[in-house]
């Protein structure tokens, strides 16, 4: 019987309101939303990883999307002014992590990394200023939004909220 009412209703238990309801710019609630958006974030560098110095390096990262594959990553070095389409590792399948990579050779010089990604859909990874204005301020759970690494001449990476 526990199992079957599991099935057919919701419980609005703790975790499911608070891990499964994102509070909209309206003030609404988008309740029992467990769709994972399209994502990436870069791994190295990041924070704790950041390169050994200037030279050939490799960008790597992770994707996903929890409505397909994810087709096309692109990365930025200069805080998005311009893209690169990096490198997707197979396999590629539906709903899983994606690994990416870009070769790269740094200068020295700051600048601010950054990758975006694309599902099988169409949906694109959102910047931060595009997700605010669409779903809110209020919009943790399922936050998708473009990650920006700033890494400095010193080689240390910090994140930019």
């Amino acid at each position: 019987v526990g199992s079957e009412m599991c099935i057919r209703d919701r419980f609005y238990t703790r975790e499911e309101t608070a891990r499964y309801t994102d509070l909209l710019a309206d003030g609404k609630a988008l309740q029992f939303n467990f769709v994972m958006e399209v994502k990436s974030v870069i791994t190295r560098p990041s924070p704790g990883k950041g390169p050994r110095g200037p030279g050939f390096q490799e960008i790597t990262g992770l994707a996903w999307s929890g409505r397909g594959r994810v087709t096309r990553v692109e990365v930025s070095v200069d805080n998005g002014a311009t893209w690169r389409d990096a490198a997707l590792q197979e396999p590629v399948l539906s709903k899983c992590l994606t690994r990416f990579r870009l070769p790269w050779n740094w200068d020295g010089r700051p600048m601010a990394l950054q990758s975006r990604a694309t599902d099988e859909t169409g949906a694109v990874q959102p910047t931060r200023a595009a997700l605010v204005a669409e779903r809110g301020p209020n919009f943790i759970y399922h936050y998708n939004a473009i990650t920006t690494w700033r890494l400095k001449n010193n080689a240390e990476v910090s994140i930019v909220v």
